[in-house]
């Protein structure tokens, strides 16, 4: 009785080892496991529902993506420095206000406007005297009453009292006055009160008001407005190292602004020579038609320059791409057997409704085109 459990044990041991024995001797040993387990093959009905293209090498042309701001345009924009010293008396634009070149956007009470009046006067009576003693000089030297040498001295005394004269002139007009008023001082007539009036130095908007009623002004370094034709802006975007040989004068490109709606067409037209060492990005500015005014200084935009330059890839329509459970992108390619396997990819440019493949798939291997939803569903069930 004792013996009994080790007789028992030993006989069930003894009958699995016949039992794989017999199996053994029948051939049915286990299948290699297949070459690649996610394949899976379609019947005749369900090929009808794809379609299949041979991936291959083509050129195509790449879209730059980068980040920019805008800037008015720096050949239409200016600050309009105060030519003249003196209290601000009055301010005769509002911010936003459209001007001519030439209009009047501020007047000051000026010494300088007194100061240049009067060195005007005193050379306009310098040169007329210095002109009649010239006429009188040459008919005594007519006349041997003098000799040529003090005739040529009052000749050169008076060429020097008119170009004096004329300094005195340009003077005033640097400080503003106009014509007219000038005018009125050559005809002797009573000038207008000593006011110095600072003008627009071009047609635009005045896009920035810098300074206030009773403010005083220093001559030649207080920036009083900033006037800008916002008809043309710049935008500033920054082109990583890697995008660069991509990117040529002349490249057109899309400014866009998803906050405002804004979309406007633009052409690369500088691009820096100088490398920013804190973001290793170079500069490129686009120059922007902005009829309406609505991109405006400093705001953010995304641009798309689309480079002339062609380049080749692995290209394959849009509708070929999938996604997996992990969102990461995939194809399905034909495998010599005809069955289909599923090839994990990395995405490069894309270029109208097609798609570069930068990884994953080479060149000769047949991708599905269409019907990869379908075929995503059959190997899910």
């Amino acid at each position: 009785m004792i013996g009994s459990p080790r007789i028992l044990a030993a006989a069930l041991a003894a009958a699995a080892l016949a039992v794989l024995g017999s199996c053994t001797r029948a051939g049915s040993a286990p299948a290699d496991p297949p070459a690649n387990p996610s394949a899976f093959t379609l019947g005749p009905g369900q090929r009808e529902k794809i379609h299949v293209e041979t991936a291959a090498r083509a050129p195509f042309f790449r879209t730059v993506q980068a980040t920019g701001t805008v800037a008015f345009d720096g050949d239409r924009a200016t600050q309009v420095i105060a030519p003249f010293s003196g209290p601000v008396a009055r301010i005769l634009v509002e911010l936003g206000a459209a001007v001519r070149r030439g209009q009047p956007l501020a007047v000051t009470v000026s010494p300088d406007f007194a100061a240049a009046v009067s060195a005007y006067r005193k050379a306009e009576a310098t040169a007329r005297n210095a002109a009649r003693i010239s006429t009188l000089d040459q008919q005594l030297f007519a006349s041997d009453g003098i000799a040529r040498r003090d005739m040529e001295q009052a000749e050169t005394d008076a060429i020097s009292a008119a170009a004096d004269r004329d300094a005195a002139v340009q003077q005033l007009r640097s400080l503003g006055v106009g014509e007219r008023a000038i005018a009125d001082l050559r005809a002797g007539r009573d000038a207008a009160p000593p006011q110095g009036v600072i003008r627009s130095p071009l047609t635009g908007t005045v896009v920035e008001r810098l300074i206030t009623p009773g403010q005083l002004l220093q001559a030649g370094a207080t920036p009083c407005f900033t006037v800008a034709d916002t008809s043309t802006v710049w935008v500033m975007a920054e082109i990583f190292e890697s995008d660069l040989p991509f990117v040529a004068l002349g490249d057109p490109a899309e400014v866009t602004s998803a906050t405002a709606g804004i979309s406007r067409a633009g052409t690369v037209d500088n691009i820096s020579a100088l490398v920013n060492p804190d973001t290793r990005a170079v500069a490129v500015r686009v120059v922007t038609p902005n009829p309406d005014g609505a991109l405006k200084k400093d705001m953010y935009v995304r641009v798309a320059i689309r480079s002339r330059r062609p380049t080749t890839g692995i290209m394959v329509p849009v509708s070929a791409l999938l996604r997996d459970d992990d969102d990461l992108p995939f194809v399905f390619v034909e495998n010599a057997d005809g069955s289909f396997g599923r090839h994990r990819v990395t995405l490069g440019e894309r270029a109208g409704d097609r798609q570069e493949i930068t990884a994953g798939l080479a060149p000769g291997e047949r991708v599905v085109v269409e019907g990869g939803l379908f075929m995503q569903f059959a190997q899910s069930q």
